[in-house]
């Protein structure tokens, strides 16, 4: 009986070692050294500020920018706090909410249909991207903004578009973040 409590007590101490500390470190260490960029988060710097990651997504309610997904994370785009309203589609709250932002996202192009990702939060509350038709439908009031064309507008987003992965895993979809930073940058905005 002792002899198989002191294998047990062995066994635990040394798989833990080995699987709770060694593994972690091993695959931590690896990481930083074959994928750094994405093992601490995509972070992306301007001018050397950081200003977001590629991953998490942020509010933009500016009329100059493209605007994200709703956020239901916490108090909105909140990473400690992730995820979604957990509201059934026949919510009171969640059917006020979603036509209160339908109607916002109309006064620029009264009676259309508006892209559901506009109105409607992800899963996590975080979802950096929005679709193509999501950023379509705010390139006029964007190039209107920034006094660009739209044409100059979509090339931007067609820049920052990107496909399935492996040709056909998930939908095509532009980071918000990453556009508006382009935007930001664009020689032609006169900043006014």
């Amino acid at each position: 009986m002792r002899k198989n409590l002191i294998t047990a007590v062995l066994y635990t101490i040394v798989t833990t070692l080995l699987f709770g500390v060694g593994y972690p470190f091993l695959v931590t260490g690896l990481s930083q050294i074959f994928f750094r960029d994405k093992a601490n988060g995509q972070l992306i710097r301007k001018d050397g500020e950081l200003v977001g990651s590629r991953l998490i997504g942020q509010p933009f309610s500016a009329p100059n920018y493209f605007h994200s997904r709703p956020s239901a994370a916490g108090n909105g785009y909140d990473a400690a706090n992730s995820g979604g309203s957990n509201y059934a589609p026949t919510s009171k709250k969640l059917v006020d909410r979603v036509a209160s932002d339908t109607a916002a996202a109309q006064t620029d192009h009264p009676g259309a249909d508006v892209p559901v990702d506009l109105v409607t939060a992800s899963a996590s509350g975080l979802d950096p991207h929005i679709t193509p038709a999501a950023a379509e439908f705010q390139v006029s009031r964007v190039a209107q903004e920034r006094h660009l064309s739209e044409q100059d507008v979509r090339s931007l987003v067609a820049k920052h578009t990107q496909g399935r992965q492996l040709g056909f895993l998930g939908e095509p979809r532009v980071n918000v973040l990453e556009l508006n930073l382009d935007l930001d940058g664009s020689s032609n905005w006169t900043g006014k």
